[in-house]
């Protein structure tokens, strides 16, 4: 199943910005690569949910990609909000959002004993409500990179402008939007 981004649009925290952001994504362009992850290290099986990574160019000059996890909704993907989930700030991933927060994963409390970490299904995901769409951003946070050091030389606008086109680039349709940044400061 390929990522969808909302038809019908609600905003969250984040005021103006996340409405221009979701207005933009109604807009069609093409859809990012898609990689469809079902087995992770750590977690015995396939996974129980439906997971997507990627990259989605978003400023060809520097070759800036961000990179995104796409959980799929438990409930009812065709008429469940899309939340976009961003955690920010200097090296920290949208994985904190994935595995320690809200994502449908987590790390079992447990005394580490040398061998590969566990990972088990968190009972209280928001995915059992909701899809939810985790980026790194801005370009620098988590896997997200560019090419051309030039890429990391960026600031409010230019984090906003590289969002929007993500957006309008993995863009499609849901029911709903709501955007949650978690700042670094």
């Amino acid at each position: 199943m390929a990522l969808k981004l909302p038809g019908r649009v609600h905003v969250g925290a984040g005021g103006g910005l996340s409405l221009l952001l979701c207005l933009l994504a109604l807009l069609p362009l093409p859809h990012a690569a898609v990689s469809v992850v079902t087995h992770l290290p750590g977690f015995d099986g396939p996974l129980p949910f439906h997971l997507e990574t990627g990259y989605v160019s978003v400023d060809d000059a520097t070759g800036t990609e961000l990179f995104y996890y796409f959980v799929e909704s438990e409930r009812s993907p065709a008429t469940d909000a899309l939340l976009l989930w961003l955690s920010g700030g200097p090296r920290c991933s949208a994985f904190c959002g994935l595995a320690f927060e809200i994502g449908p994963i987590q790390f079992p409390v447990k005394p580490y004993d040398g061998t590969l970490p566990q990972l088990a299904v968190n009972p209280n995901s928001w995915t059992q409500v909701a899809s939810i769409l985790f980026v790194d951003s801005p370009v620098g946070a988590g896997f997200s990179y560019a090419h051309d050091p030039k890429g990391y030389d960026i600031g409010d606008i230019s984090s906003s402008m590289q969002m929007t086109t993500f957006i309008r680039k993995v863009g499609g349709s849901t029911t709903l939007c709501f955007i949650r940044q978690r700042n670094y400061n």
